[in-house]
């Protein structure tokens, strides 16, 4: 990942977009700014059983990524103990509706990044990245919700992952029908679509 868009370049094979190029980004503060923003994420794992998804809420501090769960969380044990994760993050910011089925569409800003995790075991730091996953969810929260407790603590896994094999998606824009089609008596258009608190 760079920190300019002049140099923002992928830096793996795996973190390249391959379909869509032009809308592949690599710029980190575009691919933080999208983690922030999108309220959940999708942990994914291969392990002996086969592939395994998660849903779950993250938080982003400096170049980390942080997730947590149960103790007793299969796919965030594994991750700990260093297994391979890819991690999804999307916000869908538009319907996209075109004259043909074809061409229907959404704007939207993603974001995939790959890893090998780590359990957070410092208490200060584990404290840290559950304040902020509070935070993630509304910010401020933490300040007006009791902290966890010692045994809270304990029960619950936190799992590291750098934010350094990266890279985001984005649409933006009308749909784009087919030439043949923008005479259609059907109406096409972008609808914004919102998360409202």
């Amino acid at each position: 990942m760079s920190t300019t868009d002049e140099a923002a370049t992928p830096l793996s094979t795996r973190a390249t977009t391959k379909r869509k190029r032009e809308r592949g980004r690599y710029d980190s503060l575009e691919i933080y700014a999208i983690l922030d923003e999108a309220l959940i994420c999708h942990v994914a794992i291969s392990d002996e059983h086969g592939p395994l998804v998660l849903p779950t809420i993250h938080a982003r501090i400096g170049d980390n990524l942080y997730l947590h769960g149960a103790a007793s969380n299969h796919l965030l044990r594994a991750v700990a103990n260093g297994a391979e994760a890819c991690v999804a993050a999307t916000i869908v910011d538009d319907l996209v509706l075109a004259r043909s089925a074809f061409h229907h569409s959404m704007n939207y800003r993603s974001v995939v990044l790959f890893g090998t995790g780590c359990s957070v075991v410092e208490r200060d730091e584990k404290l840290a990245a559950v304040t902020a996953i509070v935070d993630h969810v509304l910010p401020g929260r933490s300040n007006d919700a009791r902290p966890p407790t010692a045994s809270e603590l304990q029960s619950t896994i936190v799992v590291r992952i750098p934010i350094a094999e990266a890279s985001a998606k984005m649409r933006t824009g009308p749909p784009i029908d087919d030439a043949e089609d923008l005479d259609l008596p059907i109406w096409a258009g972008v609808i914004p679509v919102r998360t409202v608190l």
